[in-house]
């Protein structure tokens, strides 16, 4: 038996092990980097970390193409994001039209695998991915138009005329996920020119099209339109984070204690009450929130709530209690174990409710009631500079915003890929 040749003449492959796992541990990285990048605790470092370890398998696969792609073609049946996205990188690395096509192919079978294929799309370098994103832009399939948009939109690249021509083409219109994708796209990119598409599209009947268009409108400067938001705001959808982060962002502190107060009255709603508070950063409302620390479905996310308005680090500064002792714990990072799913309070604090009452009475004095913060501090762009170059995760998410609102910048993808 020849060694030497990654073939056995039984017709599977030698080592097909090895390249097996180089798939499995590449997308299960992936998957815990898809989490990572939202986790209260991780830093641009920690997410860094995992896109090196993620490249290391990406770069296994590559040592043989034919068992490193046999190996991705059988992960491909799960249809699954982790397992697209490293296909889609291997296809696209290998430059072979038929692996290409059969990743897209994939990534397109469901809205679960399509993110692990727009990921692809914006792992690599531009050299690499450009030719096939013009191709994209250019087809006349709709899914395949959208995958183009997708793709310039995780990486902010313009496609130019082309996101012109999509908003003004009534068939790519009648496209709803690409509609709302394009729109999107205008905002993140600042395209101040394709405004009266944009406007046209907020009285749209269908909710992710009116939404992204309220979305893009505010991000252009016309922030006379969050009123619009109100829906989404109030009401649980895939939508309702964003239009919060947004929302509470651009009111007026009075108008935005209103919607807090009617958000107040719905029970269901307590979670939401909390985010959008810590989101205003008006310190009127750190009493109430050290109130909230004493129940236990509510307690952590009380205490980031009152970091992100206080700058004030419940871990740094002592005031975190032990975790209750009926607390699970958190999954691991092990491939075998699948269960990988976090609570969105995992890894915040547990705060201790006397300790952070106590800090509070001795330094509250130095906040103005009625004055927005952002981690303790005014909202100026240095500071929000500094946080997005420093912050964890979800701080950076919230400064690249406020900058975007500031007029500063076209709105930084904070998920982007670090190691690129």
């Amino acid at each position: 038996m020849d060694l030497f040749n990654p073939k056995r003449a039984s017709g599977s492959y030698a080592y097909h092990e090895f390249y097996e796992r180089y798939v499995d541990e590449a997308s299960f990285l992936w998957l815990l980097r898809s989490i990572a990048v939202d986790q209260p605790h991780n830093t641009a470092g920690d997410v860094a970390e995992l896109e090196e370890r993620i490249q290391a398998h990406l770069d296994g696969l590559m040592t043989s193409m034919e068992p490193g792609w046999a190996a991705c073609e059988a992960a491909l049946a799960l249809e699954q994001p982790g397992e697209v996205f490293t296909a889609a990188v291997t296809a696209l690395r290998s430059y072979e039209m038929p692996k290409i096509q059969m990743a897209v192919e994939a990534g397109l079978s469901n809205d679960r695998a399509l993110q692990g294929l727009v990921s692809a799309l914006g792992w690599l370098p531009a050299a690499r991915v450009q030719p096939w994103v013009e191709k994209f832009l250019a087809g006349k399939d709709m899914r395949h138009k959208y995958l183009g948009v997708a793709a310039c939109s995780v990486r902010r690249e313009d496609p130019a005329e082309v996101l012109t021509n999509i908003l003004s083409r009534e068939d790519c219109r009648a496209f709803a996920p690409l509609h709302a994708r394009a729109l999107r796209l205008v905002g993140e990119l600042r395209r101040q020119d394709l405004m009266p598409a944009v406007q046209a599209a907020r009285s749209s009947d269908d909710p992710a099209i009116q939404f992204w268009a309220i979305w893009s409108a505010i991000l252009l400067g016309d922030k006379a339109v969050v009123t619009g938001l109100q829906p989404f705001v109030f009401n649980p959808s895939p939508h309702q984070s964003r239009a919060l982060h947004l929302a509470f962002r651009v009111l007026s502190v009075e108008q935005a204690r209103e919607w807090i107060s009617v958000l107040s009255k719905d029970p269901d709603q307590a979670r939401t009450v909390i985010k959008a508070t810590g989101i205003l950063g008006d310190p009127h409302a750190v009493n109430w929130l050290i109130g909230k620390m004493a129940d236990p479905a509510l307690a952590r996310l009380a205490g980031e709530a009152f970091t992100n308005i206080t700058g004030i680090d419940l871990a740094q500064h002592q005031l975190a209690a032990p975790p209750p002792a009926d607390q699970l714990p958190i999954p691991n990072d092990e491939v075998e174990d699948g269960d990988v799913g976090l609570d969105e309070d995992e890894n915040l604090p547990w705060p201790d409710t006397r300790k952070v009452a106590a800090l509070w009475r001795n330094h509250g004095q130095h906040f103005l009631v009625g004055r927005r913060y952002f981690l303790g501090k005014s909202i100026t762009p240095d500071w929000l500079h500094h946080k997005l170059a420093t912050g964890t995760q979800r701080q950076r998410h919230a400064a690249a915003l406020e900058l975007a609102l500031l007029g500063e910048m076209p709105l930084i993808n904070t998920r982007a890929r670090i190691t690129a």
